[in-house]
């Protein structure tokens, strides 16, 4: 393959088969829990980097079931996001995902730097109670659950919510084991239609494991839960901060 290939062919790896296709990437029937819980300053101050700034000692744990998405195909994810604001500009910054699916998260990693990990999160409708578990292979590191459908929440407050930037760091390695690409980048959820929204109570405990390392924020309160359903598009991102430079 000539020099000239290579370049009008690469996209992503492995070169002559990339593990995801090229965006946008949809998503239909995307099903949220959100429980938002207070925890330990401190513990949030050592994870969330400058330029970034922590707004309120407070995290939103999330389970998000994705029966449909194009390229993607049918998986679930689970993670940390905290409340930040980015020169006046309030949004939430990923701290950590778990899913159960190689091409989203060689996607999610490569494209723009979702912090991705392979582990088994699920969400199952058992009667009255929405369950949400994680575990890595024989281990449980964090189980919500939540009253099912219990009040109609206000969708527009949800669709505004889903509207704020999301922050997250993007880190290439070098050849050398260094740093080649050590970025913030934001990103959009874009066409957002949300079919449904509930609040609920909730309840949410985090269990200590060396890898996946949800109960570093530990929970000292739940504050809110909410459950909804909703079509949207993944906005690619944009680089807003380069540490490199």
């Amino acid at each position: 393959m000539k020099i000239e290939d290579v370049r009008a062919k690469a996209f992503a790896m492995p070169l002559t088969n990339p593990s995801f296709p090229r965006p946008p990437y949809r998503f239909y029937n995307r099903e949220y829990i959100v429980i938002t819980y207070r925890t330990d300053p401190d513990a949030l101050r050592a994870v969330v980097p400058e330029p970034l700034e922590i707004t309120d000692n407070v995290v939103k744990y999330e389970f998000i079931r994705m029966p449909d998405s194009t390229g993607f195909g049918d998986y679930t994810e689970t993670g940390q996001v905290i409340p930040v604001s980015y020169n006046g500009d309030h949004g939430g910054y990923v701290h950590s995902m778990y899913l159960d699916d190689d091409a989203p998260i060689a996607g999610g990693r490569e494209l723009w730097g979702f912090p991705k990990k392979l582990a088994n999160p699920k969400i199952s409708h058992e009667g009255e109670v929405l369950v949400a578990t994680l575990d890595c292979r024989s281990i449980r590191c964090a189980t919500a659950t939540m009253g099912y459908k219990h009040q109609i929440a206000d969708k527009d407050a949800v669709h505004k919510s889903l509207l704020a930037p999301n922050y997250m760091l993007k880190i290439i390695p070098h050849v050398d084991g260094g740093p080649r690409i050590l970025e913030l980048v934001r990103y959009y959820l874009e066409d957002i239609q949300v079919k449904g929204a509930w609040t609920g109570p909730a309840a949410l405990e985090l269990f200590q494991h060396v890898s996946v390392d949800v109960a570093k924020l530990p929970v000292l309160e739940v504050i809110s839960a909410s459950h909804f359903i909703a079509d949207l598009t993944l906005g690619m991102g944009e680089v807003v901060h380069d540490y490199l430079a």
